[in-house]
């Protein structure tokens, strides 16, 4: 194992979009959604855990380079009609390597958040999709997923809970 040596890479800018999906129960979704969970705001604070996490990558990635990020936001948003949590994690830096790792950990953190904040609620909650979408930046330049414009389009409009801003597709 080794670390890859990215001195010789120039600082450029970079930026990754992952996002997340946590299938719950319609019920608490509707309790998420209402403010009614017993711990609090579980959107704000899963949209805070994304961006620690973001700035913690390499604490938990043990071959991940430490970037300087320059942002990172993190939209959540419940869709009770589909009975998912769907987190989005956007990851900016200028830095000589990319983003992708710190996007990835901060939807995967957002969403297990609301996990630990509505297990009392729905014990049989899955995240059952992390995946990047979006990469632009560095000497492979951009990249998307392809098929994620045309899944999302399918997609029933999300609907904002509390506090959340209505994420585009």
């Amino acid at each position: 194992m080794k670390m890859i040596d990215v001195a010789d890479k120039e600082r450029t800018s970079r930026v990754a979009v992952a996002r997340a999906e946590l299938r719950c129960s319609k019920e608490a979704l509707k309790l998420l959604n209402e403010g009614r969970l017993e711990k609090g705001d579980a959107l704000a604070a899963a949209r805070l855990a994304g961006i620690m996490a973001a700035k913690r990558t390499p604490d938990l990635l043990p071959l991940c380079h430490p970037v300087l990020i320059s942002g990172a936001d993190v939209e959540v948003a419940a869709d009770e009609v589909a009975g998912v949590v769907r987190v989005e994690a956007r990851v900016h830096a200028i830095d000589r390597t990319g983003v992708e790792m710190e996007a990835m950990t901060a939807a995967c953190a957002a969403a297990l958040t609301v996990y630990d904040m509505m297990k009392r609620y729905d014990r049989g909650m899955e995240l059952v999709s992390l995946r990047l979408v979006h990469k632009s930046g560095g000497r492979s330049g951009t990249w998307d997923r392809g098929d994620e414009a045309a899944r999302s389009s399918a997609q029933p409009a999300t609907t904002p809970a509390r506090g959340s801003r209505k994420m585009p597709r």
